[in-house]
């Protein structure tokens, strides 16, 4: 009987050292995929080793994918291995008003969610569709449907990923490569800390489970489904986005992301 790991094949983990990155690699552990993860930071290496205890093989790359040359260290790592799955994960938010924020922070949101991001996907889907086979899951966000006030940048490049995930899609139709969009509300990960978001409302809110996100985006993405909202409260406020005024959701976004807005 065929070992269950070949059959899968390879999967392609980014942003997978801590959060719904490193939870998506576990799922695709448990389900028979060899890995590599990749992160930004040396402890994708701990995280790494965490995933092989599951039984799967694992190879952790540091490497910065907001960079093309960091894209290209992870490239050059697959090699000519085909890539069953990938799974693009890597993200960064930003807090505070946008004229108060730093150029280089706003270019390393901009770099990491949208350019090294697509520049992945585009490399690696081209691959997959010569084998006509294989299925890309693309982290973006119900933040995507909601103007961010205090997030304006983070939210915006969001809703691109959102866009581009269901435009991909249909360009890949038929084409043997399923794209998936999972688009989780807030989540418990360490995006907050790091957007410097800890003393507004939303960075204060109790938020959603990420190994729950990561089973529902895994499933989403096996089974070829084109996007999934993690959470029924999540799915509300999704379809609530779809029939309020752009100028109200971004007000409501100002009371929750707002400095300060926590005390």
């Amino acid at each position: 009987m065929p070992d269950k790991k070949q059959e899968q094949g390879l999967a392609v983990v980014t942003g997978a050292s801590t959060g719904i990155g490193y939870e998506l690699a576990k799922a695709c552990a448990r389900n028979g995929f060899e890995l590599i993860v990749v992160a930004n930071e040396p402890r994708i290496r701990s995280a790494a080793e965490e995933i092989k205890a599951l039984g799967a093989k694992v190879e952790p790359i540091e490497a910065d994918l907001s960079t093309i040359d960091g894209v290209d260290k992870l490239v050059g790592a697959i090699g000519d291995r085909p890539v069953a799955a990938l799974l693009a994960n890597a993200g960064r938010g930003l807090g505070k008003g946008f004229l108060d924020q730093d150029f280089a922070d706003i270019l390393r949101v901009l770099d990491t969610n949208i350019t090294g991001t697509l520049y992945l996907i585009q490399t690696i889907g081209r691959k997959m569709r010569d084998r006509g086979a294989g299925h890309i899951l693309i982290t973006g966000s119900i933040a995507g449907f909601i103007p961010g006030a205090y997030q304006a940048v983070y939210n915006a490049s969001k809703a691109f990923l959102d866009s581009f995930s269901f435009a991909l899609r249909a360009e890949l139709k038929e084409s043997g490569v399923t794209v998936t969009c999972l688009m989780p509300g807030a989540t418990e990960t360490e995006f907050f800390e790091r957007a410097d978001l800890m003393d507004t409302k939303i960075g204060q809110s109790k938020k959603d489970d990420p190994a729950d996100v990561a089973r529902i985006g895994f499933e989403a993405m096996m089974n070829g489904e084109g996007d999934v909202v993690s959470g029924w409260h999540n799915k509300l406020r999704a379809a609530i986005a779809n029939v309020v005024p752009s100028g109200m959701l971004a007000e409501q976004h100002r009371k929750q992301a707002e400095p300060g807005s926590a005390s």
